[in-house]
């Protein structure tokens, strides 16, 4: 069974494994101790720990190691804001990180701290100069600035390198969340700190790393700890740390030829997605991104329903949706990018990927897609309003308005209902969508870009939201 989810969790690499079990039977003693046991393990500690400072690009002195990447972002946004506060009690993220970021940061916002969110494009790319704007702009002194290297739901790449430039410039210290992308490379660029996770690049899970440079200012916010300089207080994980330490170098080695392959694979699966299924948005930066992830959204299908129907076919696959029915609310990377929610998978190719097993994916998506859209009673495509050339607005005139009442229902069904009758309306004419289902607000703006109909905005109703799409043809 392919399994294409390597962004979430990639399988545990084989030197991961070797290094693993052999340090079950080295690495058990305390590595603090004088004994012979304690300083053997000691050795394998300090091994695997100048082995992830080489591949990260710092001092052995100046990373520890975390018992997640998560506690990793924690601990770092933390521990710098609390160095910080004589500087400022503002903090700047991209609309896009990972939710460890966004909860740190809505924890520090919570005891009276403020954040800015600076926007990104529709690829999911902060702009050159955003950060500097956001800088300028805060509202008193910035204490850090947050900064992920890659999307981990859409693969873009972010400017990193201009970023910690206008950082620097400000003497604001930048911190990379670099979970997706430290695997494929090191992180460009005059970060101050740095955050990963050992799972994302085939390491066993429970491992983070956090790189501080020398002459950030830092303070602990937990209790006093001598282990791991302080900043990471508990028994180290030593056969797990030795088996990601290992398994980093690893992958390293193998990067370049395997990123390669892989971008190859992602790209015949960018190019056929949209040839084989009708209406279908591929998401994130076409060029700068990580080789091995893709991201595409399809219309008039449940997301949840998707990956479960692409489960049955044998295919593990991800969502960078959040609108299933365990929460109502879309993903926060695809609303901020203003892109479809509805539909959306997340394909993400371990290293080793069968050529053969993305030709069977290509084989089968076209009818799950189908199968999931005749049970939700989606428009055939061709029953769906071909995109139009571009045609000046229509003048004024008594315009005919349909209503649909779309209330209680959730995604995609405001939007299938919506497609079903735009054609009743004549050329000119609106329909107002009444929804109250939250991704709602993102779908139908993106329903009405990839149709080509005019979305003229929304506006409070007796329950729910109004959305008013004008047809154009």
């Amino acid at each position: 069974m392919p399994y294409f989810d390597a962004a979430s969790s990639a399988p545990l690499h084989p030197v991961a494994r070797q290094a693993l079990l052999a340090a079950l039977d080295e690495g058990w003693a305390d590595p603090s101790r004088l004994y012979r046991e304690g300083r053997r393990a000691r050795l394998l500690l300090d091994a695997a720990r100048e082995a992830a400072a080489e591949a990260v690009g710092c001092r052995p002195d100046e990373l520890v190691f975390t018992p997640s990447g998560t506690r990793a972002v924690h601990d770092g946004i933390a521990g710098a804001l609390a160095g910080r506060r004589r500087a400022g009690h503002h903090l700047i993220v991209s609309a896009v990180e990972h939710s460890s970021v966004l909860h740190a940061a809505a924890t520090h916002e919570a005891d009276g701290g403020t954040v800015t969110d600076v926007p990104v494009d529709r690829t999911g790319r902060v702009a050159p100069g955003a950060y500097a704007a956001a800088l300028r702009e805060a509202p008193g002194g910035v204490a850090l600035a947050c900064l992920q290297s890659a999307n981990h739901e859409v693969g873009t790449l972010q400017p990193v390198a201009e970023a910690a430039e206008e950082c620097a410039a400000a003497d604001v210290p930048l911190l990379v969340d670099a979970a997706q992308s430290l695997g494929w490379g090191p992180t460009e660029g005059n970060w101050s700190l740095l955050t990963a996770s050992a799972h994302k690049w085939g390491g066993p899970a429970g491992v983070g790393l956090l790189a501080v440079r020398k002459g950030v200012r830092f303070r602990r916010v937990q209790p006093a700890d001598e282990r791991e300089s302080g900043r990471s207080p508990g028994f180290e994980n030593l056969p797990a740390i030795v088996a990601a330490a290992a398994s980093l170098r690893a992958v390293r080695a193998e990067g370049a030829a395997e990123a390669e392959r892989l971008r190859g694979l992602v790209e015949r699966i960018r190019a056929r997605v949209p040839e084989l299924v009708p209406d279908v948005e591929v998401v994130g930066d076409p060029e700068r991104r990580l080789p091995h992830l893709v991201t595409f959204s399809c219309l008039y299908v449940d997301g949840e329903a998707l990956l479960h129907e692409l489960d049955r076919a044998e295919f593990s696959v991800s969502s960078g949706s959040s609108c299933t029915s365990s929460t109502l609310t879309p993903s926060h990377v695809l609303r901020a990018m203003g892109v479809l929610s509805e539909g959306n998978v997340r394909v993400s190719l371990p290293r080793g990927t069968a050529e053969a097993d993305v030709d069977r994916f290509l084989e089968a998506l076209p009818g799950v897609v189908a199968g999931v859209r005749e049970r939700l009673g989606a428009p055939k495509p061709a029953e769906a309003a071909a995109d139009p050339a571009p045609e000046p607005e229509p003048e004024p005139a008594p315009e005919p308005e349909l209503v649909v009442d779309s209330l209680g229902k959730r995604c995609p069904i405001p939007v299938i209902e919506l497609a079903k009758v735009i054609g009743e309306v004549p050329v000119g004419g609106v329909v107002t969508v009444l929804a109250d289902d939250e991704a709602a607000r993102l779908d139908i703006p993106a329903w009405c870009e990839m149709r080509g109909q005019t979305y003229e905005g929304e506006r409070p109703a007796d329950r729910g939201v109004a959305y008013r799409v004008r047809r154009r043809a």
